[in-house]
């Protein structure tokens, strides 16, 4: 079993909401209307220290470019992996950071947030999952907890 060191993030329900509603406006700017999500991720003294939306990675500013784009780099849609890849690309560390994400993570995008080393998620609680994600949210859960990363809804 893998372990994290523990969050020295003090974070308040005040801010919690603050992030979240933060994750949700970041979602908008998805290209994609059918699966807006929003991800930030924080770290201590609650700076923010990435964001992500599901569609187009930050930089492409038209869909002109995409086609260029796309022969140089695999098109990242996830808004978590969106985060991850920002991070990396202006060499920011997400280790021991939290994420505050629109919607629960998917097992792809779990993957990168154990890599990435997030010590804690947090989604909203007033969403229903669909049965036809319920299986992979399940196993989503599973892979963060065995990890050690600590999942909670607001």
């Amino acid at each position: 079993m893998i372990t994290q060191p523990p969050s020295t993030i003090d974070v308040s329900d005040k801010w919690d909401a603050r992030f979240i509603e933060l994750a949700r406006h970041i979602s908008g700017w998805s290209k994609d209307p059918s699966t807006k999500v929003g991800c930030v991720v924080i770290g201590e003294d609650r700076e923010i220290r990435s964001t992500g939306f599901n569609g187009f990675p930050r930089g492409i500013a038209d869909d002109s470019r995409l086609a260029e784009r796309e022969q140089k780099y695999p098109l990242i849609c996830h808004a978590e992996e969106n985060a991850i890849m920002h991070a990396a690309r202006i060499g920011v560390s997400l280790k021991g950071c939290v994420a505050y994400v629109t919607w629960p993570p998917c097992t792809v995008c779990s993957r990168s947030l154990i890599q990435a080393g997030i010590v804690e998620v947090i989604y909203p609680g007033d969403i229903e999952i669909p049965e036809r994600w319920e299986k992979d949210f399940a196993m989503s859960v599973a892979m963060m907890k065995e990890a050690g990363i600590k999942i909670r809804s607001t």
